[in-house]
């Protein structure tokens, strides 16, 4: 066999010499420290710092677009940011509601930026009012739990805690300030979530653009004499293991004063709703997908933090992944008018059965297991009903189960009527076929 020629030689030596340096090179690039993502930032901002306009020296456009969400107050079909009277609008409320605050003031939700002065405008607070009541508030919570605790924190009145607090919803709220992660601020919701056997630090990103929502937009209670601020998921989120937990601890918000039911007032359970196994929670949409969209300034991509109605912005939200948005905002539109016409018809059922109730309470004889009966029955129909009227999509988040739950309280509401009927006749009568 013929020995390479000296040329070749020369040639497979340079080669192999340079792929040795090559390697020595990527070797030498991977063992080092792993680059900042981004630009240094203007300034440093301290952790859990209440005050936005700080963040906002280093990131101005979602500064920007959080400063808007004071006055997008354009009203939607069924809801939006302008502070509409439900009252007015709707006014079986007030007797669904008689007894509780909610018959006093009951107004549309306007933008993050007003959260603060709206809960102190409103009628629902007085001198009992605990500080629990500006946990979903503030930016300036998440370093007040972290330096009192937040038990402290809730023990206080509301009255008490009000020289604490003097931002709106603002960043701290969702990220911490070193790394701009998306971050669990409420102890609340840590604790549910570790009730759930879940631990939120080992979720991605996309899972975070929602959870971070449900440090606010969740069903809550005040739990005990110390006002302790606790969702009731221990046995799920779905409206029947809810149910069936406030049941177990027998929790009340306040007894209604016509039927004398034990009854249940429910937030914005807005995240319960969504992530009931809804079309587009299981597509991977998050939240912020649709509420927050990115959008543009110039070169810079950002997430708006203008949060508000995707109906506003459909283009921008729902154009990301559907290209006729006319007939997606023409759907919404028919779903969320089929979900509020089965409301109402779900309210004017519950009305009934407190009607029947009050007059059942009066008849002599009247057969009092029965009437206890009605008022569970109540409860739990007005309980499922509140789920979907305090949620804050009409339906849309999860239109298939907001039926069924409005379903499900309406055939309550009809049989709580008719076993009040029956508890009026007595004891004698209602026992017969």
């Amino acid at each position: 066999m013929k020995k390479p020629s000296l040329p070749v030689m020369i040639v497979t030596g340079i080669i192999l010499a340079l792929s040795a340096l090559v390697i020595a090179l990527l070797v030498f690039i991977s063992n080092q420290p792993k680059p900042m993502r981004g630009v240094e930032p203007l300034v440093v901002i301290a952790a859990m710092e209440p005050d936005s306009a700080q963040w906002g020296l280093n990131f101005p456009n979602q500064y920007s677009t959080l400063l808007k969400t004071e006055t997008n107050n354009t009203r939607t079909a069924f809801g939006g940011s302008e502070p509409v009277d439900k009252l007015a609008v709707d006014p079986m409320l007030k007797t669904l509601f008689a007894g509780y605050g909610f018959s006093k003031a009951y107004d549309e939700d306007r933008g993050h930026m007003n959260a603060l002065t709206d809960v102190r405008n409103t009628p629902r607070v007085n001198e009992t009012t605990p500080a629990t009541c500006y946990s979903c508030k503030s930016s300036d919570n998440p370093k007040l739990w972290d330096e009192m605790g937040m038990a402290a924190y809730d023990k206080m009145s509301f009255a008490d805690m009000t020289s604490k607090i003097t931002e709106p919803i603002g960043c701290a709220n969702c990220h911490d300030a070193a790394t701009m992660r998306l971050v669990v601020t409420n102890p609340a919701l840590d604790e549910a979530l570790k009730a759930q056997g879940k631990d939120w630090r080992t979720f991605t990103r996309q899972e975070m653009r929602t959870v971070v929502c449900a440090n606010c937009h969740v069903e809550y209670y005040f739990a005990g004499e110390g006002k302790y601020l606790t969702f009731p998921w221990e046995k799920g989120t779905t409206a029947e293991a809810m149910m069936a937990y406030y049941d177990e601890i027998q929790f009340k918000d306040w007894e209604h004063p016509q039927s004398k039911t034990a009854m249940i007032k429910m937030q914005h359970p807005d995240y319960e709703l969504f992530t009931a196994d809804s079309t587009h929670y299981k597509a991977g949409v998050a939240c912020a997908d649709c509420h927050m969209p990115y959008t543009r300034d110039g070169a810079a991509k950002f997430s708006s933090h203008d949060v508000k109605s995707p109906l506003l912005m459909a283009s921008q939200s729902c154009g990301t992944c559907h290209t006729d948005v006319d007939y997606v905002v023409e759907r919404v539109a028919a779903i969320q008018k089929q979900v509020n016409d089965t409301m109402l018809a779900t309210e004017r059922a519950i009305v009934d059965a407190i009607g029947a109730i009050e007059t059942a309470s009066k008849a002599a004889g009247v057969n009092t297991a029965l009437l206890d009966e009605a008022r569970q029955m109540h409860r739990e129909a007005q309980m499922r009903w509140d789920l979907i009227a305090a949620e804050n999509s009409m339906g849309f988040h999860n239109p298939e189960e907001a039926l069924r739950i409005l379903a499900t309280a309406t055939d309550l509401a009809r049989q709580a009527q008719l076993k009040a009927v029956q508890a009026g006749l007595g004891s004698s009568q209602a026992s017969q076929p």
